[in-house]
């Protein structure tokens, strides 16, 4: 936990552990209602300062962070590899992306302006007219696991790029990378009341600060049940969700398929498939299934996984036991569901094996469901309008990829598919931080990347000027 730029030492503890062999990576102040009270003083102490903080001064700490994280790229990649399971140069792209989102951030701070409102078209005006963006006050971010580093930077980047004051509170699995972020901003010149860290489980200390009153906008990221729960119980605050998928690759018989084997490799099993853009579904067509199959199974058969820390490893562990049991929940009700297990399906200690399943019904929670897990389910299709609505037939929407020359097939699944984003070409896991990224239907509400989070942390206010008579 870190108040006023300094860790707080509480006499209860949150040990953090690695994923990978249970062993104590770091020892945090757990939170306490106490301290919420405290975070929120604090808070609202800080975005006095802020919203009154030029933005160029905001850009330079915010460039000044992301210089700081560069100097110790080393030491942030080894706390997300250690307390979250990522390979080390899982862990290392991760800082990479990170440091870029801060200099992003650093940026929309610069852009952000309003614009002028004609009072005319009605009719003949005096009137004379803008709009200008403020900072709303508190940011609550609420951030995964997975990305730790830079998912938090996403929040808290385009947060202090308007002026806004941050409390962030990290998953309980891995708040040691928040925590590392925060003092790198203090360090770079953000005012200590700018920021503030709880550390606890989301169902109290996450839920106290949501229904919080002074807190006036929450960015979550997390799973489509608790994004449900927030909504129900935040009131009149501005929100955004990053929640769940279960991304779906659709490939054409005219697409190179060692090519695509390549792309799901990595797209369907990095961090261990514990990403919520990461495939899970793929839909070949009919004519290709076997030898699409049998290229695929040597693609994924390839990976190396083990311990985290060694250059050459290229899958780690599940988070957690709970994310093992939910791995294999998924393939013994794929196999109940007609799915044929073409590799995998088990674990080796806290490592769940790279999963592949064939031919599973459409019902299955491995197509309806999100498995968080290296598992990918390989089903046939014989038609475009049949692809689309298979893709379509979940509760999620998030980015959809698909394989082929065709640009006419390209073009009506792009048109026809309902998701956030429609890659042609490219696995839906690609992701550039400047991009708008978000989902449809229950994969979440609003847009990230600095240059859309920036409009969503703010709002407008007009200005009105007329002649007096």
């Amino acid at each position: 936990m870190l108040l006023l730029g300094e860790r707080v030492q509480k006499e209860k503890k949150l040990n953090v552990v690695n994923p990978y062999n249970n062993q104590l990576v770091e020892s945090l102040g757990q939170s306490d209602e106490s301290d919420i009270s405290n975070a929120i003083g604090i808070a609202e102490t800080g975005f006095d300062i802020l919203k009154n903080m030029p933005a160029g001064k905001r850009a330079h700490i915010l460039r000044h962070t992301a210089f700081i994280m560069q100097e110790k790229r080393e030491d942030f990649a080894k706390t997300i590899a250690l307390e979250s399971g990522k390979t080390i140069n899982e862990a290392r792209g991760e800082t990479d992306r990170a440091i870029n989102t801060m200099n992003l951030s650093a940026l929309a701070a610069m852009k952000l302006t309003g614009e002028t409102v004609r009072f005319d078209l009605g009719g003949a005006s005096d009137k004379m007219g803008f709009y200008i963006r403020v900072p709303l006050g508190i940011v609550l971010a609420i951030t995964p696991f997975n990305f730790p580093l830079n998912l938090s930077c996403h929040k808290i980047g385009p947060a202090i790029a308007a002026g806004n004051a941050i409390i962030h509170k990290p998953a309980s699995k891995t708040p040691v990378s928040g925590v590392k972020l925060a003092e790198a901003l203090i360090e770079a010149g953000l005012p200590k009341e700018g920021i503030s860290v709880l550390i606890g489980s989301g169902s109290t200390i996450g839920m106290n600060l949501v229904k919080h009153a002074a807190i006036r906008k929450i960015s979550f990221t997390g799973s489509l049940d608790v994004g449900n729960l927030i909504t129900e119980n935040c009131g009149m605050k501005r929100v955004t969700m990053e929640l769940g998928s279960n991304s779906a690759v659709v490939v054409f018989k005219d697409a190179p398929l060692n090519f695509v084997a390549k792309k799901i490799r990595k797209g369907g099993y990095t961090l261990a498939g514990q990403v919520c853009i990461s495939i899970q579904r793929v839909y070949v067509e009919e004519d290709i299934a076997d030898e699409f199959l049998r290229e695929l199974s040597l693609e994924v058969g390839k990976i190396n996984y083990g311990d985290p820390l060694l250059e050459d490893t290229e899958m780690g562990p599940m988070i957690d036991e709970s994310a093992i049991k939910k791995a294999e929940e998924f393939c013994g009700n794929a196999l109940k569901h007609k799915g044929i297990l073409i590799l995998g399906g088990r674990r080796e200690k806290n490592i769940f094996l790279p999963t592949i399943i064939f031919d599973v019904s459409e019902d299955s929670l491995v197509i309806q469901e999100e498995a968080f897990a290296p598992i990918v389910a390989v089903n046939k299709f014989k038609s475009v309008d049949e692809v689309i609505a298979k893709v379509n037939n979940t509760k999620y929407g998030l980015q959809a990829g698909v394989f082929t020359h065709d640009i006419t097939k390209a073009l009506k699944c792009a048109q026809g598919i309902n998701a956030g984003g429609v890659l042609v070409n490219e696995s839906p896991t690609y992701r550039v931080d400047n991009m708008p990224y978000g989902g449809t239907k229950g994969s979440g509400i609003g847009r990230e990347g600095p240059d859309f989070a920036i409009k969503e942390m703010t709002e407008e206010k007009l200005i009105i000027f007329d002649q007096l008579p």
